[in-house]
């Protein structure tokens, strides 16, 4: 699968965004999961992570 996006300002810098169902394909839930990327040549590969968002509890 090959799909095209445009990447939008965030900041000081630009951010990918992952439609949902990509996040399906990789099985990765935003709230819970992490993902990885990885620099290969020229190529930008995103997987999901072995490590968990951690949540801040301060109110």
């Amino acid at each position: 699968m090959t799909v095209d996006r445009k990447l939008i300002r965030n900041g000081n810098g630009w951010a990918l965004t992952i439609n949902s169902t990509i996040l399906g394909f990789l099985d990765v839930n935003p709230e819970t999961d992490m993902v990885r990327y990885t620099m290969e040549h020229d190529k930008l590969i995103i997987t999901k992570s072995d490590k968990k968002v951690v949540k801040n509890d301060r109110k």
